[in-house]
């Protein structure tokens, strides 16, 4: 059993590891913070602090430094999440203010959060399944190639340029717009993918130009759809885990497989649990199933007004938790902010 005191102790290890990178003794402990008691003292607070396997001895005759279990229990008893500057406050509003769409804020976003922290930021898209179809619409570039417009209720908006199978005039694409229209507006994105494939299905062969057309179309609009519907990330700072390679003891390449799969990372992020603050922490050997042993990955959650999405960074288990809690938070917090406006506008 932990005493107060051995918290407290292990609070010391942590922050004077993070910070100097270097093992940390019962003497370095009695003279940087105010215990009130003697090194022999917190001596024996460590020795019990390693028999529950919360801090070990890297080598003989050294201090000692935080397991992966030393860093749970130091972020789970964490009293409060240092607050950011008023300089960091100011330069998320200025960075993240008056974003073009949701792509430029998330890729702001990853990009502002990897530069106040130094690790590797992770931004989920909110899934826009439940998003309604507000507009559709098809704008000829010439016979054969027409910029199918898609537009949401939350704001979202795709355009992509279609290949037709045969030349089309104003007025048919106009009527194959209109049959296109009747099929996907005013329905949820998921009920508009799946209306546009049995459409597909049991229309059969198409023949008329206008069917090739209205096929074709139909096709590169389901695809749009889901994309709408994937669950994506958006990420920034890889290559800070090679400038701190040395706070990992194996290999730094499955986190950047996981990086540039993106896939491993989606299911940690989604089946991280939140505290009571809303933090979502994995630390270390907790992350061994998904392949990431060595690091940690925390997260705070944002609204959208699809639903929640997670803002998270990830990085070695020698990090920073206050800090990098904040920030991710701060992030959040303004992202749920300005997608708030863009809704209310």
């Amino acid at each position: 059993m932990v005493t107060d005191r051995g918290l407290q102790v292990l609070r010391a290890i942590v922050q004077d590891f993070v910070d100097t990178r270097e093992p940390v003794g019962s003497r370095s402990i009695v003279d940087r913070h105010a215990f009130g008691v003697s090194a022999a003292t917190i001596r024996n607070d460590m020795a019990m602090l390693e028999e529950e396997d919360l801090i070990a001895q890297p080598h003989t005759s050294s201090g000692r430094v935080p397991t992966d279990k030393g860093y749970r229990a130091f972020v789970d008893h964490l009293a409060d999440v240092r607050p950011l500057s008023s300089a960091q406050r100011s330069a998320i509003s200025s960075f993240l203010a008056d974003p073009a769409d949701l792509d430029d804020l998330l890729a702001r976003t990853v990009r502002l959060l990897t530069q106040l922290t130094g690790q590797v930021a992770l931004v989920q898209y909110p899934s826009f399944a439940q998003a309604t179809v507000t507009h559709v619409q098809l704008v000829a570039l010439d016979p054969r190639r027409v910029l199918v417009i898609i537009v949401t209720d939350t704001g979202r908006v795709s355009q992509r340029i279609t290949l037709l199978p045969a030349e089309l005039d104003g007025e048919d694409l106009e009527s194959v717009g209109v049959r296109l229209q009747r099929l996907v507006l005013g329905v949820s994105v998921r009920e508009a993918a799946t209306t546009l494939e049995s459409a597909k299905q049991t229309a059969g062969s198409p023949h008329t130009p206008q069917e090739l057309a209205l096929h074709a179309i139909a096709n590169a609009v389901s695809e749009e759809l889901e994309e709408f519907r994937q669950n994506r990330l958006v990420m920034a700072g890889a290559a800070t885990l090679a400038r701190r390679e040395d706070d990992f003891r194996g290999s730094i390449h499955p986190l950047l497989e996981a990086i540039e799969e993106q896939v491993t990372l989606l299911r940690l992020l989604s089946e991280m649990g939140a505290d009571e603050k809303g933090f979502a922490t994995s630390i270390g050997r907790e992350n061994a199933a998904f392949g990431l042993g060595e690091a940690s990955i925390l997260a705070s959650e944002y609204d959208a007004a699809v639903g929640t999405a997670r803002v998270g960074l990830m990085g070695p288990t020698r990090m920073d938790y206050p800090r990098n809690l904040a920030a991710a938070r701060a992030v959040a917090r303004y992202l749920t902010r300005v997608l708030e406006d863009d809704e209310s506008r």
